[in-house]
């Protein structure tokens, strides 16, 4: 069992964060047939230009890296917030010194592809990082780039509706709302399926990252990074062709309208105009006249928090969702 011994200062220092490079490394250990496996209407599309970087670039050094627990820590830089973008992501890996790259390479590199003369070459040469780098940017802007603004607003509407649930229940109820295996028990968050004993947060705070590739809980516990848990975000089930915990009523279509639809049973948590257009690619215009159409009606109100103003459904709004009871 891994056990995050946790503090009042702790939970005030913890903090949630976005990580387009580590999604990156995610989306490249599925299409390597190392981890979860992706959905097969995205196998199919990804699948071809994987292949040829692995011909055309230097993505096998990359791939190389990828041990069966994680990978270097300098390819997946620690996140300052939920503005990171992979710009960020990327000029703090091209800032990696060699040697620092060198000693992750010792730790990480260890499997049979990392002996092929061609992974070996890029390991060993004096430009290694910002030959990994630019291997790293080519599959960024060809595998996920296009993706990443719909995948983004799904994280970041995780996180909307987790510092909700903070506000109204508190952090316990939060960190058990994760993943089904982990538990807020004696002071400290425990996950049961993981092995690593107790872990002392010592006033650190932990790091929260919604990830749309993780089928699971993940943790990160090497320095440079804060203690970090990655977790499943809300709302991926439609990219992974699983079933949505609520499905679209036919007779909920049937009286708004398909699209009016959608946006009723997304507001599950609340969004903005602009996070539900790219989480369900609709166009933000046709969005917010559904919007405004279903507030007339009565289904939504709307709330400014910060720069933003969000949608909720109202208790009308909710019972509609539901259907007959």
């Amino acid at each position: 069992m891994l056990r995050f011994e946790v503090s009042v200062e702790d939970l005030m220092r913890s903090r949630f964060a976005l990580s387009p490079a580590m999604d990156l490394c995610f989306l490249l250990r599925s299409l390597a047939g190392h981890d979860r496996p992706l959905p097969r209407a995205w196998a199919a599309r990804l699948l071809p230009a994987f292949e040829r970087l692995r011909r055309e670039t230097e993505l096998d050094a990359v791939l190389a890296l990828q041990a069966p627990q994680g990978g270097p820590n300098f390819v997946a830089p620690p996140p300052r917030g939920l503005s990171q973008t992979w710009a960020d992501d990327l000029a703090v890996i091209r800032a990696t010194p060699l040697e620092a790259a060198r000693h992750e390479f010792a730790a990480t590199a260890t499997g049979p592809s990392a002996s092929d003369p061609r992974v070996r070459a890029v390991l060993d040469s004096p430009d290694a990082v910002s030959r990994i780098a630019e291997a790293m940017d080519q599959a960024w802007h060809e595998l996920l780039a296009a993706d990443w603004p719909q995948l983004r607003a799904i994280c970041e509407r995780d996180v909307v509706h987790r510092v909700g649930v903070i506000g109204e229940h508190g952090w316990a109820t939060t960190i058990e709302s994760l993943h089904p295996g982990v538990a807020w028990h004696a002071g400290g968050i425990e996950i049961g399926f993981f092995r690593g004993g107790t872990v002392r947060l010592v006033g650190d705070g932990l790091l929260l990252i919604p990830s749309v590739f993780v089928g699971h809980i993940a943790a990160h516990l090497d320095d440079p990074w804060p203690r970090t848990l990655i977790y499943p975000a809300r709302g991926t089930a439609a990219l992974w062709g699983e079933q949505e915990t609520v499905p679209q009523p036919d007779a909920l279509t049937a009286l708004v309208g398909r699209a009016r639809a959608r946006l009723l049973v997304a507001l599950d948590a609340p969004a903005s105009t602009s996070h539900l257009a790219r989480s369900l690619a609709m166009a933000p215009g046709a969005v917010g006249d559904h919007l405004a159409i279903l507030r007339g009606a009565g289904l939504l109100v709307r709330a400014r928090s910060g720069r933003s103003v969000l949608y909720r459904r109202t208790p009308l709004g909710e019972a509609l969702v539901a259907g007959p009871g």
